[in-house]
């Protein structure tokens, strides 16, 4: 009689545990987070530079290295980009935060975004749009696709240059701990926590 209530008591706790693991459906979104956000800096020729702040990016390939940006047809830096072919990808820290959100809910059309938020635009290297000097790493970009996604034309950049501070830069390479990158989910704005692992850890 014992072994049999042992095995209900185990049953009960096993459908417990499924309960507790059950999923519930949303109504489809894009339920990908958290999510790098960056300022993308574009410069229409002989124009204006402009900043736009956007979560929407991911790498793309690795050879040639390439990043996607998404932006709506309907924003003023999509016309900057389209019609320049280039971009540059800006890396800010956690003490950009103001300047990060500033750029997201204000448009550039008319007002200078650089000198607003803050931020001093430095010449590129490869590119003529400016990179932010502030930004931790800054990727320079030329666009070889647009794909039009439903909402968002999907910008398509080959890296053309990366450039990074001095102190974010150790042994290894760039030091996310030195960068202090941001990320978005759920309408927040989220700091990194601590390394969990190398690559290949499951090798060992």
């Amino acid at each position: 009689m014992l072994n049999v209530v042992n095995v209900a008591a185990v049953c009960r706790c096993a459908v417990g545990r499924m309960n507790e693991m059950a999923k519930i459906a949303r109504r489809p979104g894009t339920g990908l987070f958290p999510l790098p956000v960056v300022l993308v800096s574009c410069q229409a020729p002989g124009g204006r530079p402009n900043l736009i702040t956007l979560a929407w990016v991911g790498v793309a390939a690795s050879e040639p290295p390439t990043i996607s940006i998404g932006v709506r047809p309907e924003r003023y830096s999509h016309s900057l980009i389209r019609d320049s072919g280039e971009f540059v990808v800006n890396i800010p820290d956690e003490s950009m935060l103001y300047a990060l959100d500033y750029c997201g809910v204000v448009s550039g059309r008319n007002c200078d975004k650089f000198a607003e938020a803050h931020l001093t635009p430095s010449a590129g290297h490869t590119v003529t749009v400016p990179h932010i000097e502030e930004a931790s790493v800054s990727i320079e970009c030329q666009v070889r696709q647009v794909i039009n996604v439903g909402s968002h034309d999907l910008f398509l950049g080959e890296v053309t240059a990366v450039l990074a501070r001095e102190e974010c830069i150790t042994g290894s390479g760039i030091d996310l701990s030195r960068v202090l990158p941001i990320a978005y989910g759920n309408g927040r704005y989220w700091s990194i926590g601590k390394a969990l692992g190398d690559f290949g850890l499951a090798k060992k």
